[in-house]
């Protein structure tokens, strides 16, 4: 019998990464199976960190299970989408209706809806840098081109307008933002967002603003809705239960198209033929939107002064300031820390190996800098999900590490010498 060949995988997956459940996620797991107990700080799953989804948003699918057996509608059902257009027109969004609402298997599914029904090949797409990198894989698989612009620390991770203008050729597309930010926290401000509109308007650009994290924000920050600076212009605005209501596993998430109806007609009728064709998103999960957005919010007692959520941040900004390595800027948003590991103690820093030693020899998981594409990094992503004292020990952990690296570099040139 001949040997069979391999089989060879597409080759626009050559570009693609997920490194926040990549190679260090899999080494973890190893460990795990050896009996090592790991904290892990790769991925915001609020479920996997003791959070739990509010009582009412579970009451509603169970009383709908009978109504959820057969196939609904492609856009989502009706009665969720029409919630969604209320609250995006009360959050000033223009030419918002329930057949310009698309709800999906989780965000995730819907950015790739939206740029797929958008992208020809060579297609560019203004991406941030960071970014959370499904944006650039699924700009990738549909055959579009990735353009970066930057978010630095020393900017607070705030873009800078007018690089991303120079960035803009004739085959840009969309400008695509991440407001509150992963895996930043940042917040942008509503005279920041007017002058990336203006950009979009000048060039004939759609928006995509992913807003996940809207009510997650922290002392006194604002969310500001892209849509309703955007006005008249064509805005897409992502949304969804997992983050802001604790309910990953439901995977419900929606995208609102708004701006004039005729500027965007044929590309609303290109999503839904695109939502038509995978028959329609999980219909048992969607019951939960209408309290989700109707009741009184949840979020708030986790993000206040001594809720989970705002004193795991605490942690996190104790740890970063008694830390002789680390910088930080403050998120304001959002469930993740971007700290940063300082150069001048760290001029040639890896951060793909310090997260590995991190987990070999501390038994934490975070997930590298690099992997949001931003090129030289020096930082690391960690979650905010976990109890406060754990994240004060993985601080700890962070620091004996860094200790041994700078212990290691500094007798690198002695050991070269008496070589």
């Amino acid at each position: 019998m001949p040997a069979l060949a391999s089989i060879i995988p597409s080759t626009h997956l050559a570009d693609v990464r997920y490194e926040i459940r990549g190679a260090l996620t899999r080494r973890a797991r190893e460990l795990e199976a050896a009996g090592i107990d790991i904290i892990k700080l790769n991925i915001g799953n609020p479920g996997r960190y003791g959070f739990a989804a509010p009582t009412h948003l579970r009451e509603a699918i169970a009383s709908h299970l009978r109504d959820s057996e057969a196939y609904g509608h492609e856009q989502g059902l009706e009665i969720a989408r029409e919630t969604i257009a209320a609250q995006q027109r009360a959050r000033g969004a223009r030419g918002t209706d329930p057949e310009r609402i698309f709800i999906g298997n989780g965000v995730s599914e819907l950015i790739d809806i939206s740029l797929r029904a958008l992208l020809q090949p060579g297609d560019e797409v203004l991406l941030p840098s960071p970014d959370y990198p499904l944006w650039s894989a699924a700009t990738i698989l549909n055959g579009g081109r990735p353009r970066y612009y930057r978010c630095l620390a020393r900017h607070d991770h705030l873009p800078d307008p007018d690089e991303i203008e120079t960035l803009i050729t004739a085959h840009t597309r969309a400008l695509v933002l991440i407001n509150p930010n992963n895996p930043t926290g940042a917040v942008y401000p509503r005279a920041l967002l007017e002058r990336l509109v203006a950009i979009a308007a000048r060039h004939r650009l759609l928006l995509l603003s992913d807003e996940i994290y809207d009510e997650i924000l922290y002392d006194g920050a604002t969310f500001q809705p892209l849509a309703q600076v955007a006005g008249e212009l064509p805005c897409i605005s992502f949304g969804g239960l997992s983050k802001v209501h604790r309910a990953c596993g439901y995977r419900v998430g929606w995208m609102s198209l708004s701006g004039d109806p005729a500027r965007s007609a044929s590309y609303r009728d290109a999503l839904q033929l695109l939502a038509a064709l995978r028959l329609c998103a999980n219909v048992t999960a969607q019951w939960a939107v209408l309290p989700a957005l109707l009741d009184a919010p949840t979020i708030g007692t986790l993000t206040a002064p001594g809720g989970r959520l705002h004193e795991a941040r605490r942690a996190v900004l104790e740890g970063v300031a008694a830390s002789e390595f680390l910088d930080l800027v403050t998120p304001n948003g959002a469930l993740y820390a971007f700290p940063q590991v300082r150069s001048d103690r760290f001029a040639m820093f890896d951060d793909n190996a310090f997260a590995l030693r991190l987990l070999e020899q501390e038994s934490v998981l975070v997930v590298p800098g690099s992997s949001f594409n931003v090129p030289g990094s020096h930082h690391m992503r960690l979650t905010l999900l976990p109890p406060p004292p754990q994240l004060r020990e993985v601080f700890v952990r962070i620091e004996r590490v860094l200790a041994r690296m700078a212990q290691e570099q500094a007798q690198a040139p002695r050991s070269v010498a008496m070589a």
